[in-house]
């Protein structure tokens, strides 16, 4: 059962995220100044870290450990989604919600309640009064957190890169991480998240369990299947689907988990499917181009002949 400090703790943290959402909604809405968007999602979760920490005041090692761990991956993503698009003077997601109020209403509230159940683990770690010895968990945790941390990193660093290089116009980027991986970035998003739960486990009980859950499953399912993968594959299909080395990058490339090519690539379909995450909604377009080049070849035969 939920104690009351942990109540206190979850109504806080929702009542600082909405105001903050809100104040950045103003901003993108009055302004038209979308470039803030993304930098309030990522930067809202130090607001509940540092929050949460001094709220309590107790600074145990693992709520200090943890909420450090989401301070430097939330502190470095914003910086860095800040630079990008500052960089590049627009992001095409934002493209069919800027001259509509209710479609920029959701993207804040998804990624108000994305920062807030994601730091649902350290709000309760904060919360508690129980400050048990060093167990494998934490260490597990940890281990998981840096391992996605950098990941995430290293797929910033080469996508930035490439994305900034006059070679890359008309091409997918295949370096670094995204030579194994086709968004490794998400694979480190999903690892870390998962991360903070592990570590969180030497002091939970009862629904504290299925409260703290909520953040791993969360991420996870909005990147598989919303606003993740299906999307940014989408637009990748709709770009490079008629393009041959495109196709067997797809082919011989993980959707999430980084795995050598030669692994990968001779994998039969269902077990990509079962467990790597190779779902159908992911290559949707790229058949559909296959259709319409098809269609069009018949076309042009008919016409010769």
């Amino acid at each position: 059962m939920l104690t009351d400090a942990d109540k206190e703790f979850l109504y806080l943290t929702a009542v600082v995220t909405v105001g903050y959402q809100f104040f950045f909604f103003i901003i993108a809405v009055v302004l038209k100044f979308d470039k803030v968007i993304d930098f309030a999602g990522s930067s809202n979760f130090t607001v509940i870290a540092l929050l949460t920490l001094i709220q309590k005041g107790t600074w145990h090692l693992r709520q200090v450990v943890l909420t450090s761990m989401m301070v430097i991956w939330s502190s470095r993503l914003a910086i860095y989604l800040l630079i990008r698009i500052l960089r590049w003077g627009e992001d095409r997601r934002h493209d069919k919600m800027r001259n509509s109020v209710a479609n920029i209403a959701v993207y804040f509230i998804v990624q108000g309640f994305w920062a807030w159940a994601v730091t649902l683990p350290i709000t309760v770690v904060n919360a508690s009064d129980k400050d048990p010895n060093i167990q494998a968990a934490d260490i597990i945790g940890w281990i998981m957190w840096f391992v996605g941390a950098s990941v995430e990193l290293l797929a910033d660093i080469y996508k930035f890169s490439f994305k900034n290089s006059p070679e890359s116009k008309g091409k997918w980027c295949d370096l670094g991480p995204w030579k194994y991986s086709r968004h490794p970035n998400y694979f480190g998003d999903i690892l870390l998240a998962s991360g903070y739960f592990v570590a969180s486990i030497p002091i939970l009980e009862g629904s504290e369990w299925y409260v703290v859950l909520i953040g791993p499953i969360f991420v996870t399912l909005l990147l598989l299947f919303v606003s993740g993968l299906p999307a940014l594959e989408a637009s990748a299909d709709k770009k490079f689907g008629n393009v041959d080395a495109y196709r067997i990058y797809k082919k011989r490339t993980s959707p999430l988990i980084p795995l050598p090519h030669a692994v990968y690539g001779n994998l039969p379909h269902w077990f990509k499917a079962v467990f790597l995450f190779e779902f159908p909604i992911y290559s949707r377009y790229l058949h559909k181009n296959r259709r319409s080049n098809s269609q069009e070849g018949s076309r042009d035969e008919q016409k010769l002949g």
